[in-house]
Formats: structure tokens, sequence, C-alpha cells
């Protein structure tokens, strides 16, 4: 016999595992700090790159101006001044870097929570089913 509230109920999990599930599984293997800290390792790579490419392109767009002042210019003073806004950058993005994926983190171990307290109770069902059979 067909229970109604147990198929809406594998219904919604069958909903979550197709959607959201299989990113929130993957994170939930993870422990926190784990999860946080490779992400924000990958974002500080990343915002090197980035970094270097932007720094690339405006050498190259302002390369004239480079090649005439090399001799003027304070090297030092310009590489303190190149190395203080890359910091900047990464700290930036770092800090935000952890604070979304903290908060991506929170929401999948509570969507996992709630998951598993599904299956409990969709046990549970099938339990209760199969005592009142052998009754």
């Amino acid at each position: 016999m067909l229970n109604e509230s147990r198929i809406k109920l594998m219904t919604k999990m069958a909903s979550f595992e197709a959607n959201e599930g299989k990113r929130s599984v993957s994170i939930g293997t993870y422990f926190r700090g784990d999860y946080i800290g490779k992400e924000v390792i990958k974002s500080v790579i990343y915002g090197t790159i980035a970094y270097v490419i932007v720094f690339a392109l405006y050498v190259a767009y302002d390369f004239e101006f480079f090649l005439q002042d090399i001799y003027k210019m304070d090297l030092l003073g310009f590489g303190k001044e190149v190395l203080f806004n890359y910091l900047k950058l990464i700290v930036a993005y770092s800090m935000i870097t952890y604070v979304v994926y903290a908060l991506r983190y929170q929401k999948a171990r509570r969507n996992l929570r709630c998951y598993y307290n599904n299956l409990r109770r969709l046990n549970s069902m099938y339990r209760k089913e199969e005592l009142e059979k052998n009754k």
C-alpha cells in the first residue's frame, strides 16, 4: 500500500539530492577549517594570478613611460608600492573569501542535517510499516 507522506518525503529528498545535495555532500566531507582553508588558499593563488595579469597589462599599456622614466624613478619605492597594493588586495580578497565560504559551509551543514533527519524519519516510517505487517 502506498503511503502518501512517505512518498512526499522521498520526493523532497530526491529533489534535494538532484539539485543542492551534490554540492552539500561534497562540502560536508570536509571539516570546517579544512574546507575554508582550502578555499582561501585557492583564492590567494587566483588573486595572485589576477594581480600579476593586471600589473602586466598596466606595464604593457604604459611601457613607453616606464622605459623613459626607469632611471628617474625610485625603483625601491615603486616595488614597495606594488607589494603593498598586492598585500591589500590579497588580504581583502581572503577576508571576503573566508566569510563567503564560512557561510556556504554553514548552509551545507544545515541542509545535510535536515536531509539526515528526513532519512531517519523515512527509516522510522518503514520500520513502523514493517511492524504493522508482522502483527
